[in-house]
């Protein structure tokens, strides 16, 4: 465990963004990314916890796309007069001020402008993110009177919105619990789920999941009446919303290290007398 961590903090340590770039804004000094080069330029990235766009004309002029607040605390949305104002009247009406939409509009407005232009957007709107990761569990849903840690390894995909950055997504894993010595009780789950990311960062996430539905195929030695022993199968499926939580750290451009606390507690499942160990690290990347 300890080496883990250490690998954790080094990756965190040593992470390179290549593709920034210092600029000066109305005096003010800015580490920007850019995302889109063309007609009009986009430059973004995350300041201070907040996300800002900016515009890079022909002639070197950078023009930040705001959406202030009124008196009133609605949103001004400055942003769409801007763009409209730099494509000629391009139409703005469904416009966003997230990085996907924005990146999307001016994809258009420079391929129409430009020939020779070369779209740098995706005609995808969904990602994938495939990980897999190894922990201990105690199988907190089955009856074990010893609270034995078990191994377990699991692989999932995660399927979300393609933006810059995505709180809701779903899940498809699959995992498999090891038995023991002390507990010869092993499983092997595929697993339908959702994840919502209320800490939702450029770097790091932290997010609560729900497992909507479950498969599992358990294999398991009990004794019976007669003190021998007896060899068990079992095919169960169930709808059980298993709670749990996990945090993303971002240690590449398209890469992750995951920590998952897997199975807090459920709606539809008991807990069989052990608080819940279900603890899982691993590694995920972009498709």
């Amino acid at each position: 465990m300890k080496k883990i961590i250490i690998l954790i903090l080094f990756c965190l340590a040593f992470q390179i963004n290549y593709s920034q770039q210092t600029y000066t804004v109305n005096g003010e000094s800015l580490e920007l990314k850019t995302e889109i080069e063309g007609k009009l330029d986009l430059l973004w990235n995350v300041i201070e916890g907040k996300f800002r766009y900016f515009i890079k004309t022909e002639d070197g002029s950078i023009i930040e796309l705001k959406n202030t607040k009124d008196d009133n605390n609605d949103y001004q949305e400055e942003y769409k007069s801007t763009l409209s104002s730099l494509t000629n009247g391009m139409p703005t009406d469904k416009l966003k001020l997230t990085l996907y939409s924005i990146k999307s509009y001016l994809d258009n407005y420079n391929a129409s402008v430009d020939s020779n232009y070369t779209s740098t957007s995706t005609a995808r709107k969904v990602q994938l993110r495939l990980g897999f990761s190894g922990g201990i569990t105690n199988n907190p849903f089955v009856g074990n009177p010893d609270n034995t840690k078990t191994p377990m390894l699991g692989a999932e995909l995660e399927i979300f919105e393609a933006n810059s950055l995505p709180r809701h997504s779903g899940f498809l894993q699959a995992r498999h619990a090891f038995e023991s010595d002390d507990f010869p009780y092993s499983t092997t789950e595929f697993s339908l789920g959702y994840r919502y990311r209320f800490i939702n960062k450029e770097t790091f996430s932290i997010y609560g999941q729900v497992k909507l539905a479950t498969v599992n195929f358990s294999d398991f030695t009990f004794l019976d009446e007669s003190d021998m022993e007896v060899n068990s199968y079992e095919t169960s499926f169930d709808i059980p919303f298993i709670f749990g939580v996990g945090s993303d750290i971002k240690v590449g451009n398209n890469s992750y290290i995951t920590i998952i606390y897997g199975e807090l507690f459920a709606a539809f499942l008991d807990n069989q007398g052990n608080f819940s160990t279900d603890i899982a690290i691993g590694y995920k990347f972009n498709l």
